[in-house]
């Protein structure tokens, strides 16, 4: 998520309205240490975009709840469900949304314009941190960040994955990889997909197992470029709207 200025200018008028507002009854979670366990099966669920498949429904479910109050006052509800087996971690995603788009089609395109859900992830506590920004159609950006100051369109220090590594992901997406012009109709959509292990050994060095890994990381709903902008975090990011603030991160740990 790169925060866009224009954006800042003209929803700062809407933040004393709308800060602690919702258009959907949501846990209020804006001052708690935020946590998450990640159960371990033997098997993960197949990468679709059956949220209701009885393999997610052992996993815990995290609401994206916590909305800046410079976004519109459209309030997505937005959930996460997290499994590991000790060799890859899979996350699926459920989104009742509105206004959803999806203009970006290519690899480490700017996804954070669009309807998109994102998963920041610090694996050790001595590691840079990964940003899977995964809009609705299925198109990811992702860098590996170890100094998140930022420097001009970019930060400090950072380097963006490869394509190949990332194409050892498995990805599914409910909606069509462009959606354009904007659907402003209520609609419900999922994204899914599969990390290895390796893919996040290739920058941080070998770990041997993800169990029992205890990490950091945040999860994050935006919609820069909609017509109703908005930007939800799991664990709260304050009042700067920044969802690189990895100081701010909950923590993650992996069930063994």
């Amino acid at each position: 998520m790169f925060l866009n200025s224009t954006h800042s200018a003209i929803y700062i008028a809407l933040a004393v309205l709308i800060w602690g507002c919702s258009a959907n009854a949501q846990p209020d979670t804006k001052d708690q240490p935020m946590d998450y366990v990640i159960k371990k099966v033997s098997s993960l669920p197949a990468v679709t975009t059956d949220w209701e498949h009885p393999a997610w429904e052992q996993a815990n479910t995290l609401d994206i709840a916590n909305f800046h109050p410079l976004g519109s006052d459209h309030r997505p509800k937005t959930q996460a469900r997290l499994l590991h087996d000790g060799e890859s971690l899979a996350i699926m995603f459920r989104v009742e949304d509105q206004y959803v788009v999806a203009r970006h089609t290519t690899y480490q395109s700017r996804t954070h314009k669009d309807s998109t859900v994102e998963f920041f992830f610090q694996p050790t506590p001595d590691s840079g941190y990964f940003n899977f920004e995964m809009n609705c159609g299925g198109t990811l950006l992702l860098y590996y960040i170890t100094d998140a100051t930022r420097k001009g369109e970019g930060f400090e220090q950072y380097v963006e994955v490869s394509k190949a590594l990332a194409d050892t992901m498995t990805v599914h997406a409910s909606m069509p990889k462009k959606v354009d012009p904007e659907i402003t109709e209520p609609t419900t959509w999922t994204v899914s997909y599969r990390i290895p292990k390796a893919l996040l050994e290739a920058h941080v060095g070998p770990i041997p197992t993800l169990d029992d890994l205890h990490s950091r990381g945040n999860l994050y709903k935006c919609a820069d470029d909609s017509s109703h902008p908005h930007w939800a975090s799991w664990a709260n990011i304050g009042e700067k709207l920044d969802f690189h603030q990895p100081g701010k991160f909950g923590t993650i740990k992996f069930e063994r």
